[in-house]
């Protein structure tokens, strides 16, 4: 018996959409349970270089929970490439301007830092709100 390789035309066709409610639950465990859907890893076929992984809508992220002190102690930095261009936002203020961007930092930081991981951060969208344009999926 040979060993099962999928192509490309089989995933595109087998990749299904999940849409996960983010209303009262934990942002690190909604965001490793979600790495691990866009990744592939519960598919029984998983292959570590091919991204088999399917497709996530998080709605409701705006009512997604930090827990302990993390909503005022965590800082969100970036750099603009200036001198003295470093920028940090606390999480409450991040949470109340973009709720989704702290959700998909949660998530695309438990992906691969690859092109792979680049492409399965491309499979993820998150809405505030539960309301989305993917009814058809």
């Amino acid at each position: 018996m040979s060993t099962y390789f999928p192509s490309g035309k089989d995933l595109a066709r087998k990749r299904k959409w999940l849409v996960v409610d983010a209303a009262g639950q934990t942002v690190g465990h909604l965001a490793s349970e979600i790495a691990s859907i866009l990744s592939g890893k519960r598919n029984p076929r998983w292959t570590p270089f091919m991204d088999m992984g399917d497709s996530v809508i998080v709605i409701n992220a705006r009512l997604a929970v930090l827990k302990g002190a993390k909503i005022d102690q965590k800082m969100y930095r970036h750099h603009t490439l200036y001198p003295g261009g470093l920028r940090e936002v606390s999480a409450r203020n991040m949470f109340a301007k973009r709720p989704e961007r702290v959700l998909e930092l949660a998530i695309k930081g438990m992906l691969p830092k690859n092109k792979l991981g680049k492409a399965m951060g491309k499979k993820l969208k998150i809405y505030p709100d539960a309301d989305h344009p993917h009814r058809a999926q």
